[in-house]
């Protein structure tokens, strides 16, 4: 076999190995790291996001947020939330623990600064439970709602609650790192004791700065 050949027959090895999937599962390593930046100020071991449509217009809306998180520097007096979305947002804004202390919005993102009215040190742990409403948040018949990851965090659950009268006629995840959409089966809708419908969606292996959108027709 001359040079030429072996070259060619190498190429040819090489064009058909799953070059993607090996990326991808090195993406994927690389992301559950623990993070060597010393300016990380705690982890998210459970983050669980419910938003609740009130109405068969999605004129009214509620939100809810619990995240458990665990710290990782000391003299911690201070968490930041943050929410975006159309129509009006962060209606009697309610967290715990801790107050509210200004609200910052630079684009189309705000920022919530929450003091903690106490100090958290090292490997502290805290279950923050956040709320707003929203008035005319979703009021197209295709919509979508999203949940951004910005720390390194475990696990991540995604509810969606529509009214009994209207339930979504399909769902579908996207992940906008890997760029990926998934459909939703019916493994991941449920109707509710009281009527309404449910879409839920949960994972343990989350991406850090990835945002995860599940978006529904309805």
């Amino acid at each position: 076999m001359s040079f030429e050949e072996w070259f060619l027959k190498i190429k040819e090895i090489l064009l058909k190995l799953p070059w993607m999937n090996i990326l991808m599962e090195i993406w994927n390593v690389l992301q559950h790291m623990p993070s060597s930046d010393s300016h990380v100020l705690y982890e998210v071991l459970e983050h669980q996001a419910s938003l609740e449509l009130l109405d068969q217009k999605g004129k009214r809306a509620q939100f809810r947020k619990y995240q458990k998180v665990r710290y990782l520097q000391n003299d911690v007096i201070a968490y930041q939330d943050q929410a975006w979305g159309d129509g009006k947002i962060l209606l009697n804004y309610r967290c715990s623990p801790g107050v509210p202390v200004d609200f910052y919005r630079p684009g189309n993102k705000t920022y919530i600064l929450i003091a903690l009215r106490g100090v958290r040190n090292k490997g502290d742990r805290d279950e923050h439970h956040m709320e707003w409403g929203i008035k005319d948040g979703f009021l197209r018949k295709q919509e979508l709602w999203e949940t951004s990851v910005n720390h390194p965090s475990g696990r991540l659950k995604i509810d969606i609650i529509y009214p009994s009268k209207r339930p979504p006629i399909r769902a579908s995840l996207m992940e906008d790192t890997c760029q990926k959409t998934t459909l939703l089966g019916d493994e991941n809708l449920v109707k509710l004791p009281d009527g309404r419908w449910q879409v839920h969606w949960e994972t343990n292996k989350v991406r850090q700065h990835e945002r995860y959108s599940i978006q529904w027709e309805w």
